[in-house]
């Protein structure tokens, strides 16, 4: 069984399956798809996503604010990611991080906001999901600070080898979305053919970035199974062997998780 280690369910198109979320990930599951973490993306958005992850079994959720979010005000948000770290069914801080490619020009309160979930992360000792773009070497040197303090995952994987490898020896792990599938990126296919399987997670964070053959399409939680077997015939491995090892890896990252559904 596959886990779509980071998506968006409350922002899914739904109309694939009568505007029903239950439906949605009812199909994941056919796909072989058995668990689902959704990621907050603000204070406003959270209570939907907590909510979310509490009316379904299979779902665990996240608390943080997105780098690209409209109001990177860091006010009141240290005292709710503690709070909402001690909720049932939150299993990591963010998705939090750095972005250069999109907002350059926010990078300071950015920065800002990452330093206080990474806090959040060392005193709840919550996995943190990092989103990071064009911003390597400001992104790495915030981890290298807390190292041996935190762990985590770099989500959407973009970037090169050279940050790949580093984010490992912080014991972090990376996470490989659709991406993978297009015809443009052969970095992140290199980096991917690279990783230590003990260390890699599958994605889709759906809405966005469906993988070939449904690129372009609103992407949903049931093609982490494209983006898998995309993966296994690129490394060389087996569609079982993968998900067998990948949802490992993601009981092993999220602990909250362990004591839910079987592998």
């Amino acid at each position: 069984m596959l886990i779509d280690s980071h998506c968006h369910l409350d922002r899914l198109d739904l109309s694939d399956h009568n505007d029903s979320l239950s439906n949605a990930l009812k199909y994941a599951q056919q796909q072989g798809v058995s668990q689902f973490l959704c990621i907050a993306t603000d204070q406003s958005n959270f209570q939907q996503v907590h909510k979310i992850a509490l009316d379904h079994k299979d779902v665990f959720c996240t608390a943080g604010l997105h780098p690209l979010s409209d109001d990177l005000s860091v006010t009141g948000m240290e005292q709710f990611l503690y709070d909402a770290a001690k909720l049932p069914k939150v299993v990591g801080i963010g998705e939090t991080g750095l972005d250069a490619y999109y907002a350059e020009k926010t990078l300071k309160e950015q920065q800002q906001s990452f330093e206080l979930h990474l806090n959040a992360a060392k005193q709840t000792q919550l996995p943190l999901v990092v989103h990071t773009r064009d911003a390597k070497q400001q992104t790495l040197q915030l981890l290298k600070q807390y190292a041996g303090e935190i762990t985590g995952v770099l989500h959407c994987f973009t970037e090169d080898w050279d940050m790949a490898s580093q984010a490992l020896d912080l014991g972090f792990y990376i996470s490989i979305s659709g991406i993978v599938t297009f015809k443009q990126a052969e970095n992140v296919r290199t980096v991917a053919k690279k990783l230590p399987l003990e260390r890699l997670l599958v994605e889709t964070d759906s809405p966005y970035l469906a993988p070939v053959p449904y690129r372009g399409k609103p992407c949903q939680p049931a093609y982490v199974r494209k983006t898998a077997e995309f993966l296994a015939n690129l490394r060389g491995e087996s569609l079982e062997m993968l998900a067998r090892e990948t949802t490992q890896n993601f009981y092993q990252l999220f602990t909250r998780c362990k004591n839910a559904q079987s592998v």
